[in-house]
């Protein structure tokens, strides 16, 4: 695929993923997240690997791992966009092993949308609704997360594939009021 392509290939993938995540987050009641969401793909950090290694099938990090050893675009963007359960480790003093701290809510929402998009994009007019659960139970992310983090995520994938979207997104509002109003 020659470099225009890629270019145009990357930015098309970018803004249809992102407007996919803010009329998620819009249904979810969290329009800011939405409208904020993975600006740091438009950094040269991200940007430039972006279109280096766009194949319009995956992620292009997949690419930058396999020719240098690690993704510096996915250091950059994990460390940078809360919605990523990434963002949310960090490495105790006493054990020197990981800990997994708790996603805040709204952020746990944000990656829930996040992940019906990337679905929606990847998969294109295959898209089921049990998708995203089966991508996050085919993975190890459920034991890189904080246990709560994990449960709540895991109860909207399954709320998504039993009873659509519709109600998954009502409840998911109805939540992140809910859950809001108790922080205070």
């Amino acid at each position: 695929m020659n470099t225009f392509k890629k270019l145009f290939g990357h930015i098309h993938t970018i803004i249809r993923h992102r407007h996919k995540v803010i009329r998620n987050c819009a249904r979810a009641g969290i329009l800011g997240q939405g409208l904020k969401h993975d600006l740091s793909k438009f950094s040269p950090t991200e940007f430039v690997p972006g279109v280096k290694y766009y194949t319009g099938d995956r992620s292009p990090n997949e690419g930058e791992r396999r020719d240098i050893g690690c993704s510096k675009a996915w250091i950059h963007h994990k460390g940078r966009n809360k919605h990523h359960y990434e963002y949310w480790q960090d490495i105790n003093t006493t054990t020197h092993e990981y800990d997994f701290m708790p996603m805040p809510y709204r952020y746990l929402a944000e990656m829930f949308c996040d992940r019906v998009a990337a679905s929606k994009v990847y998969r294109g007019k295959d898209y089921k609704d049990n998708d995203p659960l089966v991508y996050f139970n085919g993975g190890h992310a459920k034991e890189m997360m904080a246990p709560e983090t994990a449960r709540d995520l895991e109860e909207l994938l399954t709320m998504l594939a039993e009873k659509g979207e519709k109600e998954t997104f009502k409840y998911l509002k109805t939540e992140i009021k809910r859950r809001k109003k108790n922080e205070r």
